[in-house]
């Protein structure tokens, strides 16, 4: 999971919209998976994704 967000966290910082988009898409699945099996409470897992999200926005944006 960790690895996923600092990939989209990179692909943020070479400005891919494209990358950052795919990246986020991966990072939101693992995120959710966490919280399937038990590693991640739920509201922690909402808020990541909120702010996963903002940054995709801003940098599309």
């Amino acid at each position: 999971m960790r690895t996923s967000i600092k990939t989209f966290l990179k692909s943020l910082e070479t400005e891919d919209t494209e990358k950052a988009e795919q990246a986020y898409r991966g990072a939101v699945s693992h995120i959710d998976r966490a919280v399937r099996k038990g590693l991640e409470h739920r509201n922690k897992a909402a808020r990541l994704k909120s702010r996963l999200n903002s940054r995709l926005k801003t940098a599309a944006g």
